[in-house]
Parts: C-alpha cells; sequence; structure tokens
C-alpha cells in the first residue's frame, strides 16, 4: 500500500496551520521593520543640544565669531 501523502492533515488543519504560520511571519517582520524606523528616527540621538545647533549655524556662515563666542560662552555658562 503507498504511502498517502495528501492525507487528511494537508486537507484540513494543515493549510489553515501554514497560512496562520505565513501571516504572523510577515507581521512580525512589519512590526520590525516599523519600530526599526520610527525608534532610528526619533530615538536616541536624535535630539540635538544647543551647542551642535551652534555649531551647525556657525559652520554654515549664519553666525559670525563675535556672535558665536557670545553665545557659546551663554550656553557652557551655568545658569
Amino acid at each position: 500500500m503507498a504511502n498517502n501523502y495528501w492525507n487528511d492533515w494537508y486537507f484540513s488543519w494543515g493549510w489553515l496551520l501554514w497560512f496562520g504560520f505565513m501571516i504572523l511571519m510577515f507581521s512580525s517582520a512589519g512590526n520590525w521593520g516599523y519600530t526599526y524606523r520610527v525608534h532610528r528616527r526619533y530615538g536616541q540621538g536624535a535630539e540635538k543640544d544647543a551647542l551642535d545647533i551652534l555649531n551647525e549655524r556657525f559652520a554654515r556662515g549664519e553666525v559670525n565669531l563675535a556672535e558665536y563666542t557670545q553665545v557659546k560662552l551663554a550656553i557652557s555658562s551655568p545658569a
């Protein structure tokens, strides 16, 4: 007697379990991708402090040297 490969398992609960497993894998990958993008955009290191912004503005030429030193002293002095 030959082994019946397409037995009741594949015609009843087997397909449902495989489709459920595939949906679970796709949703898990989608959730991981979404959280990875969000944490990368708004996570650690996303915020710039005042000195970083001042350095960028000085590098672009928006602030001259006198203003740069004055604001840098004001930022770095304790309140």
